[in-house]
């Protein structure tokens, strides 16, 4: 990795967790600037603007916690386990070090659905990311006998990301773990109900 790539690796980690909390519009220059200790012509030296920092940041965020999930999965034998390990991980959002500026997906996609078209679309690509990943530990649940082949697929795949998206917003609102772990159980009930 040259110097140049380290530098901006370096900005990337200083600033994710700042974009994640303050989002696009409440994260300035001077945040930049005091997270990374670099001047702004540092920063902008590595970065053309700072749209650039923020997607770079959404993706940074986005693959760590893709990482941790995945890792977590990777220990769980069957589909149903796999996919018990969301409300397990959002249960405990808050005192997550992965996850205690908040979900990215939620919190950019609360920000940048009508004012920030590129923020926007890596937001979808996520959900589209996280849809496909739902539905390959549901096709591979009914081959494998574990999940009920009757079910709907698509419809059950929305009231999950409905729910876990929705505890989660709740929660960050309200500073208030009842709701979310109510929303949690609630998720549990509902893939556990799709079992053989």
């Amino acid at each position: 990795m040259s110097k140049a790539d380290r530098t901006k690796q370096f900005i990337i980690e200083k600033t994710a967790s700042i974009f994640n909390t303050k989002g696009y519009a409440g994260t300035s220059i001077n945040d930049l600037i005091e997270a990374t200790g670099l001047t702004k012509g540092s920063i902008y030296g590595n970065f053309e603007n700072k749209d650039e920092v923020a997607l770079a940041a959404f993706d940074y965020n986005f693959e760590r916690l893709i990482n941790y999930i995945r890792g977590i999965m990777d220990t769980r034998n069957s589909s149903i386990e796999k996919m018990l390990v969301y409300p397990e991980t959002y249960r405990n959002f808050l005192t997550n070090s992965i996850l205690i500026s908040g979900c990215p997906i939620t919190n950019t996609s609360t920000e940048a659905d009508d004012t920030h078209p590129l923020l926007r679309a890596r937001v979808e690509n996520a959900y589209v990311f996280w849809e496909e990943t739902l539905m390959n530990h549901i096709n591979n649940g009914i081959e494998n006998g574990e999940i009920n082949a009757g079910i709907n697929k698509k419809e059950f795949v929305s009231v999950f990301m409905s729910i876990l998206q929705g505890g989660i917003l709740q929660a960050k609102a309200t500073r208030k773990m009842a709701s979310l772990n109510s929303s949690m159980n609630f998720l549990e009930r509902y893939i556990l109900s799709i079992k053989m």
